[in-house]
């Protein structure tokens, strides 16, 4: 478990570190979204790397692969949008002010309170990824092949979903009206299901390695701040009052992809 877990902590550690750094530099504290995935993805290498015995075709590096696939996809993706903003993101020029604040300074608290916090929530999503290096299975049982479908789904949604939204942004003229077609006509934030579908199906592979039911707290974390923190909540306070948002958010499921409501 040392050998896997602690190279795992150091990596998260120094990845947001130097992450911080370049932030300072840019002077965008918004940096880490598109960083975020990398941070888990560094984090998955180093347990991947400091296994006892490393098998190129195994059930760990299945879940690695995976995790890699999404983080590359998702970090290009909010990389660019990212390039394209002119100022930092609200969320975090918020929290730059609240930070000025508190006791130990702005650059102490950002740092902290926010990056440091972020590689904490890193290691507690990748869990299922963890304990699956931990046990190094050999052999894929059925839990594998269902969890890497369950993946294969929320990939899908993601990539489908940000894809139209990336679209409908860069086509359409009036900025203020709201994105309620594709995948976004059954669902308020279907990106973010397909992100809680993919975790869910790591987990469900890691449910194949002895004590994998353990990892669920990796999958209920990233479920919970997506619905409950910084995910919907945050995301849908900047419509409030936006024409046409009452009556999309009364006929239209906020997080699963369901029929439109009449």
């Amino acid at each position: 478990m040392i050998d896997v877990v602690l190279p795992a902590v150091v990596a998260a550690f120094i990845f947001v570190s130097f992450v911080f750094v370049i932030a300072l530099w840019q002077k965008r504290f918004d940096l880490i979204d598109p960083a975020w995935g990398l941070v888990i993805v560094a984090i998955a290498m180093s347990a991947y790397t400091n296994q006892s015995v490393i098998s190129y075709l195994s059930v760990q590096t299945i879940v690695v692969v995976m995790v890699v696939l999404w983080a590359t996809r998702l970090s290009l993706h909010l990389y660019t949008r990212w390039l394209r903003a002119k100022k930092e993101d609200w969320r975090y020029s918020e929290l730059v002010k609240k930070a000025k604040n508190r006791r130990g300074g702005m650059l102490a608290n950002m740092y902290a309170r926010v990056y440091l916090t972020q590689g904490l929530f890193a290691l507690v999503i990748s869990a299922p990824v963890l304990i699956v290096c931990m046990a190094a299975p050999d052999v894929p049982s059925i839990y594998t092949k269902i969890g890497v479908i369950v993946w294969l789904v929320g990939f899908a949604i993601e990539l489908v979903s940000d894809a139209q939204l990336s679209e409908y942004l860069r086509t359409t003229k009036d900025k203020t009206k709201l994105m309620t077609t594709g995948m976004w006509k059954y669902s308020r934030h279907p990106n973010y299901f397909g992100e809680v579908t993919m975790w869910w199906g790591i987990f469900i592979v890691a449910l194949g390695v002895p004590n994998g039911w353990v990892s669920i707290i990796g999958p209920l974390t990233i479920t919970f701040i997506l619905l409950f923190v910084s995910g919907i909540p945050m995301t849908e306070s900047r419509f409030r009052g936006r024409k046409g948002w009452d009556s999309y958010k009364k006929r239209t499921s906020a997080f699963i992809p369901l029929p439109p409501k009449s």
